[in-house]
């Protein structure tokens, strides 16, 4: 899948949220190594620590399925900046995909790309147990 469809993918996903309480919608689409693309919304609750975030949702999927190996992934929203992943999401993805790139596209499909160390210097990993 190229860049453009990639980005597109994740896009396509805002308006499949499930943000009532924010109304911030996040989308993000997932490459995995063998070219599966799995995509991901956020999806609120009520009691807000329930919600799942768009590209946990998109990981998830993957994982579920048998994928553990990442190239890349977009993550889409509607803010003025990037949209970039919350401080839980990035210690997820550090733990199924430490290299993975991270995409990370405003409201006007402008994009902004991360390296995972870049978005998480110090992560904590298998090292520390």
């Amino acid at each position: 899948m190229t860049r453009e469809e990639l980005k597109a993918a994740a896009t396509g996903m805002l308006d499949k949220a499930y943000c009532p309480y924010s109304h911030f919608p996040v989308g993000a689409a997932l490459e995995c190594v063998d070219g599966t693309v799995y995509t991901g919304c956020n999806i609120e609750n009520a009691a807000y620590p329930v919600g799942t975030c768009a590209e946990r949702t998109a990981m998830g999927k993957a994982i579920s399925e048998g994928h553990r190996d990442f190239v890349r992934i977009v993550v889409a929203g509607k803010s003025e900046g990037p949209c970039v992943p919350c401080g839980m999401c990035r210690q997820f993805m550090k733990e199924f995909a430490p290299k993975l790139e991270v995409i990370c596209l405003n409201a006007k499909g402008e994009e902004q790309a991360f390296t995972m160390e870049e978005l998480l210097p110090h992560g904590f990993d298998q090292s520390f147990l």
